[in-house]
């Protein structure tokens, strides 16, 4: 088993949902209201509101879209009231996952929820039963072929990351949630585009897995994740040669 870069499962299942641009836009949107809702419509003052936006135009979600998105988080115009909740449970092979969902209606979509894990081969735990097993974190991954190492090393840790390191082809790049924009327009004022960016959760300790159990645990993340509250799916999987080749297969 490799140390697999983090953003490898990242990587495939923002593949899997760009193709459902519709539910992707619905989701995104949840994103801004809450955010909006809970810290202002100013994305200058409002890191969280800004993340948000900024991944609604990675994905060339409609300006109007993200405005109005802006608007109903901020109470200008009437909508759903959504909240934020995380769910957290146990897939095949008793890897740790973590989903997080903006629902406007908790009962139904947990309900929801617990049968994705049961129909996948997992159990929905209760509230702190694996979230200690994970960081929040911000994640950048950068092509290891394009600059090296303690160049980017110098410019991101001046950007205000916590650590790099070389994970197969690629630079992976670790900071406070609270730093991310900060080293995000590092790389940018450097002209390093970043292969992913995201603010996520890291598993503390990653579980091995077979490729037969990774492929399950794969399926019930995708369940969880085509769930139309569903935000992010995060799990404590760690990825081998082997699984990152059947994911590139699919």
């Amino acid at each position: 088993m490799s140390g697999h870069s983090h953003w490898a499962t990242i990587k495939h299942k923002k593949g899997a949902t760009d193709a459902k641009r519709g539910k992707l836009f619905s989701k995104l949107s949840r994103a801004i209201i809450i955010a909006a809702r809970h810290g202002g419509g100013d994305p200058e003052t409002n890191l969280k509101l800004r993340y948000a936006i900024d991944k609604a135009r990675e994905v060339s979600m409609p300006k109007d879209n993200i405005e109005r998105a802006v608007k109903r988080g901020t109470g200008e115009t009437e909508g759903l009231v959504f909240e934020e909740v995380q769910y957290e449970g146990y897939g095949p092979g008793n890897v740790a996952i973590l989903v997080d969902v903006f629902t406007d209606n908790r009962n139904r979509t947990s309900g929801e929820v617990r049968k994705i894990f049961e129909r996948g081969g997992g159990k929905m735990g209760s509230a702190g039963c694996v979230a200690y097993l994970f960081d929040r974190k911000g994640l950048l991954g950068v092509d290891a072929t394009t600059i090296d190492e303690d160049t980017l090393m110098s410019i991101v840790l001046d950007g205000g990351a916590e650590d790099m390191k070389r994970s197969g082809s690629s630079f992976d790049i670790t900071c406070d949630p609270s730093n991310f924009s900060q080293v995000q327009q590092a790389l940018e004022k450097n002209n390093i585009k970043p292969l992913v960016a995201e603010i996520t959760q890291l598993p503390k300790a990653p579980v091995e897995v077979d490729v037969e159990t990774g492929q399950k645990i794969m399926r019930l993340m995708e369940a969880l994740d085509d769930h139309d509250d569903a935000q992010n799916v995060y799990s404590s999987m760690q990825l081998s040669d082997e699984m990152v080749a059947e994911m590139h297969k699919e």
